[in-house]
C-alpha cells in the first residue's frame, strides 16, 4: 500500500505520519487490494479535518472526518473507511457456494 499524506496548513510531524500510517494498517488486514492511499490533513480555526481516498482495485472509496482533536479525527476516518472497505469487500464476494448442488 502506497501512503501519500498531505497537510494544509499544519506541518506533517513523524509522530503524526507514524499514526497514520500504524491506523491505515488496519485497512490492509480487511482487504488485501488497497493499492493507494492519499490522506489530508487540515487545521482550521477551530477544528481538525482528515479525508482521505482510497484506489482499491478498480474503485476508489473516500472519507472525511473532523474533530476538534487531529488524533480523534483520524480514528474516525480510519473507522469509516473500515465501514466502507468491508461492505465493498462484501459486494466482491462470492457468497453463493455451490449454488446448483441442492437441485440435483
Amino acid at each position: 500500500m502506497q501512503l501519500n499524506l498531505t497537510g494544509h496548513h499544519v506541518d506533517i510531524t513523524p509522530a503524526l505520519r507514524d499514526y497514520v500510517s500504524s491506523k491505515l494498517e488496519r485497512l490492509e488486514r480487511h482487504f488485501d487490494h488497497v493499492t493507494n492511499v492519499h490522506v489530508i490533513l487540515t487545521v482550521e480555526k477551530l477544528s481538525q479535518k482528515a479525508e482521505a481516498t482510497i484506489n482499491i482495485t478498480g474503485n476508489q472509496l473516500f472519507a472525511n472526518a473532523e474533530d476538534e482533536d487531529m488524533y480523534a479525527a483520524i480514528d474516525a476516518l480510519v473507522d469509516k473507511l473500515d465501514r466502507q472497505i468491508r461492505r465493498h469487500k462484501d459486494k466482491v464476494t462470492d457468497h453463493h457456494r455451490d449454488e446448483g448442488a441442492a437441485f440435483k
